[in-house]
């Protein structure tokens, strides 16, 4: 789904209105926290923080490589 969403200044920032269709897709309000992420095809709003999925995504390798140490943790 694309949208095309104009920037408008608020004080010294600008802003940018997401849809509430898209707001009710992806479970956001106003308030919510989002990540904003330059990439090489433009910006990229997340509501994921993308180092927490990239830790999250190392530490599965980590854990799958290491069954019997992650066992013997998780009894301490």
């Amino acid at each position: 789904m694309t949208h095309t969403i104009t920037l408008k200044p608020v004080g010294g920032s600008v802003s940018a209105i997401i849809p509430k269709d898209i707001l009710d897709q992806q479970h956001l309000a106003a308030h919510d926290e989002v990540f904003v992420t330059s990439t090489v095809e433009g910006i990229l709003i997340t509501a994921v923080d993308p180092d927490t999925t990239a830790a999250l995504a190392a530490y599965a390798i980590v854990a799958r490589e290491n069954r019997a140490a992650m066992a013997a943790l998780a009894k301490v």
